[in-house]
């Protein structure tokens, strides 16, 4: 307890708990947009399993830092590019969610006709194991951006675990308001996949500064706020729903 009582501590304390959040937040919308897709009894439920994942995946990864350095280690070479764990998990990551984003924007704007096929409703298992993977992507990023700020290994989990009670407080309203508002979920997904190039470039060891990517999407969200306003008196879009037997409104 004595790394929290010194006024270092403290300042580690909060400024990596607000870093947490930030870097929570791109976690939070793919958890939203997944559990969006079940039955809405369920849909509580995937969220709160999806955070304590997320939350038993950080914890797990601060304790076993020596593991997670090793990962940084190149294990081999592409022409001429070493390439290391880390990079490999953050390529993996980056195609799945650029992958997973366009998946999803294509179901969303499909037409209705008959076409297309109709696809198989997700089920909880499926959306908690694509929630696991991407926690793994997610936390890689928020455990070393902890390394670097913190000393003290209480504060780091201290830090985790009070940004994803912010996250658990603030996933259902951000959910809601995702679902209620289909033009903020094609944005949402829009930001995905740019976190998804982001991850990407990142693993090919080219560096791309978080506070660029998160001023675009943060005036891309002041942009939309506006545009809702000025549609608030219009009925907005309705978005395809796979899985579910409600015809969609002519």
């Amino acid at each position: 307890m004595d790394a929290f009582l010194t006024a270092d501590g403290l300042a580690a304390l909060l400024t990596l708990t607000l870093l947490e959040i930030v870097l929570g937040i791109d976690n939070v919308v793919f958890i939203s947009i997944l559990s969006g897709k079940l039955p809405l009894e369920q849909r509580a439920r995937a969220r709160q399993v999806g955070l304590a994942l997320a939350t038993i995946t950080r914890v797990a990864l601060l304790l076993s830092l020596s593991w997670l350095i090793g990962l940084t280690e190149p294990w081999f070479e592409v022409f001429g590019l070493a390439i290391s764990g880390r990079d490999l998990i953050l390529i993996g990551g980056g195609l799945f969610l650029i992958g997973k984003a366009t998946f999803e924007i294509h179901e969303k704007l499909e037409g209705h006709g008959g076409a297309a096929p109709i696809a198989r409703a997700p089920t909880f298992g499926g959306v908690i194991v694509q929630i696991l993977l991407l926690d793994v992507v997610f936390s890689l990023d928020s455990v070393i951006t902890a390394v670097g700020i913190a000393d003290d290994l209480p504060i780091m989990i201290a830090a985790v675990v009070v940004a994803v009670g912010v996250m658990l407080v603030s996933a259902g309203p951000l959910s809601a308001f995702v679902e209620q508002h289909p033009t903020v979920k094609m944005l949402a997904l829009s930001f995905l996949l740019l976190i998804g190039f982001t991850l990407v470039v990142e693993g090919l060891h080219q560096h791309v500064p978080k506070g660029y990517v998160y001023f675009a999407m943060g005036f891309s969200v002041m942009v939309e706020m506006l545009n809702l306003r000025l549609r608030s008196t219009g009925k907005p879009v309705a978005l395809k729903h796979v899985g579910q037997d409600t015809p969609p409104p002519s």
